[in-house]
């Protein structure tokens, strides 16, 4: 188990605002996501999709879940061993996430968007394998938010070819 502390951070009201200040960072994160695509639902309706897209209604109750999923995992890490690799991933990978969307949908450049969500997708493998040497749970919560960015990564080639 990496430590770049001696003492786990476990302990009382920390913990808690902690989890908040893990909340807040996903929150960001996803509000910048959601600035790039106010006001899409029709350019993304418009666009040539594979058949096994899913309905854009679909996106913000899974993204909803998945920032949760996200917010808590880091916290859970962060309490074993403090900002540590892990949580460095951690970051990266929340970074990259923000600015998916805006390229995707903002900017439409779904070529540059799917290799910048192919980093992300990386960060996110890493994420999780530095993860695993600290807490299984935190892996776990990690593993659905993987899943999902496989799949929509899988959604921007075929978007991006389509419409090339």
């Amino acid at each position: 188990m990496e430590t770049s502390q001696n003492t786990p951070r476990t302990s009382g009201r920390r913990q808690w605002w902690a989890l908040v200040g893990f909340g807040v960072a996903v929150f960001i994160a996803a509000a910048i996501g959601g600035l790039g695509v106010q006001g899409t639902t029709d350019e993304y309706a418009s666009l040539r999709q594979p058949d096994w897209a899913p309905p854009s209604w679909l996106f913000g109750p899974v993204w909803s879940l998945l920032y949760a999923l996200i917010a808590v995992a880091g916290w859970l890490v962060w309490r074993r061993v403090g900002f540590s690799r892990a949580l460095w991933a951690w970051t990266a990978q929340l970074v990259l996430n923000a600015i998916w969307t805006p390229l995707f949908f903002g900017a439409g450049q779904y070529g540059l968007a799917f290799a910048e969500i192919v980093l992300m997708w990386l960060a996110i493998g890493l994420t999780v394998l530095l993860f695993a040497q600290v807490s299984r749970v935190a892996t776990a919560l990690m593993l659905p938010y993987w899943a999902w960015v496989t799949f929509a990564a899988a959604l921007n080639l075929s978007i991006w070819r389509l419409n090339a």
